[in-house]
């Protein structure tokens, strides 16, 4: 058995990044169905401050990160579709990407193609994995076709320029929110069809005048507590209200008689995790975000790197809505 010694960012106590320490931690061998990485890069997700904060309560102390790329040192027994030195990403259960090396369950890890540089991998499967089972796998009840419009709140974010990029691809027309400006101008250039700023226009108003005062098949938003319940006077009859965050807080409770009375409207609340359960359904996913990437349809934007050390500096950006497209750490 071989022991290392890696830094990993943990807290020992929720709150603010002030939390947010480096530790010293063993590393040693992968037991069965384990592997062994060590991370080239660490992508920074919204999930990771609901951690810290305590909106989301795990055993302390907790270390973070969701994601990451790398090379694998060691396999344990039982792991047949990674061997030590392949280049590997993922995004996955339980958290603790933000280190140098870890060992974690191989289930969610897949072989990164060659084509895609490290930092790329780890800035783009949580967001990208997450992209694609709501537009592929979370549709409103009478489907999607090209033409259709669909409402996506936080458009100039992470998962917002993939979706933006990857909506467009399939012929959908996306209606992009933002909190400036420049952020709607950004989420244009990634393909979003129109973008309605939300800090100076009513978006109700702006989706009813988009669509012909007819509404959207489906809303997409990881904003939570500020939009969920205008997103719902957004949709059209049937439409669907998919909910996969909460970046302004929880939203808020209500009535399911409001859905009645808003055109017998369907909502639901998603997480990633509960679409990479198995094995073969990750690496499903995860080829069909390695090929739309591969293909050029979808880029990955990276705007901020930090080193690992200054973690916290990264989680004041990210909360501060300071950032745009991916954030990465690097070790």
């Amino acid at each position: 058995m071989s022991e290392q010694s890696s830094r990993a960012v943990r807290i020992h106590a929720t709150g603010g990044p002030e939390q947010l320490v480096i530790d010293s931690v063993s590393v040693g061998d992968p037991g069965p169905g384990q592997v062994r990485i060590r991370h080239h890069a660490v992508g920074l997700n919204y999930i990771d401050v609901y951690q810290r904060s305590g909106l989301y309560q795990l055993p302390l102390p907790l270390a973070l990160g969701m994601e990451g790329a790398g090379v694998v040192e060691a396999v344990g027994e039982g792991v047949t579709h990674l061997k030590a030195g392949d280049r590997a990403a993922y995004a996955a259960n339980p958290p603790g990407s933000y280190c140098d090396v870890r060992l974690m369950p191989a289930m969610n890890v897949c072989r990164l193609p060659d084509g895609i540089d490290f930092e790329t991998g780890a800035a783009m499967m949580l967001k990208g994995l997450t992209a694609q089972y709501l537009l592929k796998r979370t549709r409103p009840v009478e489907g999607l076709e090209a033409g259709d419009f669909v409402l996506f709140h936080a458009a100039a974010g992470g998962v917002g320029l993939i979706a933006c990029q990857w909506a467009k691809a399939l012929g959908l027309r996306l209606i992009g929110t933002a909190g400036s400006d420049e952020k709607c101008a950004l989420a244009r250039e990634h393909g979003a069809a129109f973008t309605i700023n939300y800090r100076s226009e009513d978006f109700v108003a702006r989706v009813k005048d988009i669509t012909g005062g007819q509404g959207v098949k489906v809303v997409y938003d990881s904003v939570g507590k500020d939009t969920f319940e205008k997103s719902l006077d957004c949709l059209r009859p049937f439409g669907l209200m998919v909910s996969f965050g909460n970046a302004s807080g929880p939203a808020p409770a209500f009535a399911p008689a409001i859905l009645a009375a808003k055109g017998s409207l369907y909502v639901t609340r998603q997480t990633l995790f509960s679409h990479i359960t198995t094995r073969e359904r990750t690496q499903s996913m995860a080829d069909d975000l390695f090929a739309v990437v591969q293909s050029g349809a979808v880029k990955i934007r990276i705007d901020q790197r930090f080193a690992l050390a200054d973690v916290q500096a990264a989680h004041r950006s990210l909360e501060a809505r300071a950032t745009t497209g991916c954030t990465v750490l690097l070790p």
